[in-house]
């Protein structure tokens, strides 16, 4: 086997729980291939660099081999080399903005208005 279909490759070393959110990532414009944007048919090979946009960081593998069937959490290693920066693992483990709104007791449901603001201020904090 000299190539192998991005989306299954992902699936396979499990970055990605199903094949079909493999797919959609890759739709999305979401995985990269030595640097270009990677549609699911698109060949991956020995050797070639994947970068894959989860959530807010970039995680990035070098292609070590090739394998169609998803494997365990203890072989991926033998297949992808991850060489994502320590400053890019981080980002996972940031603590997120939390904010607690209150409301007066007795003050009803929040209006549309309410609402409105409520989107403009998390849209603000994005």
């Amino acid at each position: 086997m000299d190539s192998i279909r991005i989306d299954k490759y992902l699936w396979a070393v499990r970055y990605y729980k199903s094949r079909s959110e493999a797919t959609e990532a890759c739709n999305g414009n979401k995985v990269r291939i030595n640097g270009a944007v990677a549609k699911p048919g698109k060949a991956v090979k020995i050797g070639d660099i994947v970068e894959v946009h989860k959530g807010i960081a970039t995680l990035s593998c070098k292609v070590l081999q090739l394998s169609e069937n998803r494997m365990g959490a203890q072989l991926v290693p033998d297949f992808a080399e991850d060489i994502t920066p320590d400053s890019e693992k981080a980002k996972f483990h940031a603590p997120r903005e939390t904010i607690v709104l209150k409301r007066e007791k007795g003050a009803g449901r929040p209006t549309k208005k309410d609402r409105r603001e409520l989107d403009a201020l998390m849209d603000m904090l994005e």
